[in-house]
């Protein structure tokens, strides 16, 4: 076991289950001889827009988002904040995304981070391929994240989990990207529950070479 993993994760609350969820995830990996790399984008102060400021020399004119990654990654001239980002992303043989769903998707600073992460002809496109053709190719990615119960499934208000879960699993992580890790109904759990809902995590993380691919 081991390797290289790196972490996004979104909550505005350090002593949130979602950030003890991250922690303990990190913790059960590095016990198997992982090395982790963890962005806490709250406490990083990451900005969520691509614009101008992800490129130390955009050209003059009207800005094209892609054509400026696909020449900063040429010439080696992103941003230090995305470069660093990058540097990880690309050392990672396990990726895990940390974060409650919020209005269907993602927190905005992790989806932010996708926008200027994920950058053209470093990670996807520009001649280095796509999916589990390009940068990703062998790795593989999980989503940690909850909701309320009985907001899931069939016949239920919000519908399939896995469904929801489409665009970023199919969308965004496209390679190998392993069952997701669900905890649910989080502010109604008491201490036990939350201790044992922990254990369930580190659990998971523990077994990850057994996990099923995930579904939809």
């Amino acid at each position: 076991m081991g390797g290289n993993r790196a972490n996004g994760h979104a909550h505005p609350e350090p002593g949130s289950f979602c950030a003890a969820q991250m922690c303990g995830a990190a913790d059960t990996l590095r016990e198997q001889g992982y090395m982790v790399e963890i962005s806490d984008l709250y406490a990083m102060n990451w900005g969520a827009a691509l614009d101008r400021a992800d490129f130390m020399h955009p050209l003059e004119g009207q800005f094209k988002p892609q054509a400026e990654q696909v020449r900063a990654a040429k010439e080696g001239s992103f941003a230090p904040d995305v470069a660093a980002e990058l540097e990880k992303l690309q050392a990672a043989d396990l990726l895990v995304f940390s974060s409650l769903l919020w209005w269907f998707s993602l927190a905005a600073l992790l989806k932010g981070w996708v926008d200027r992460v994920f950058t053209m002809g470093t990670v996807y496109g520009g001649g280095v391929g796509t999916y589990d053709t390009g940068l990703f190719r062998g790795r593989r990615a999980l989503l940690t994240t909850g909701g309320v119960v009985e907001h899931y499934g069939p016949n239920a208000r919000d519908g399939e989990m896995n469904v929801n879960l489409f665009h970023i699993q199919n969308g965004m992580l496209r390679f190998t990207v392993l069952a997701p890790v669900i905890s649910y109904s989080l502010v109604r759990l008491t201490r036990e529950d939350r201790a044992a809902q922990l254990g369930r995590v580190r659990g998971a993380f523990e077994t990850l070479d057994e996990r099923e691919v995930a579904s939809g």
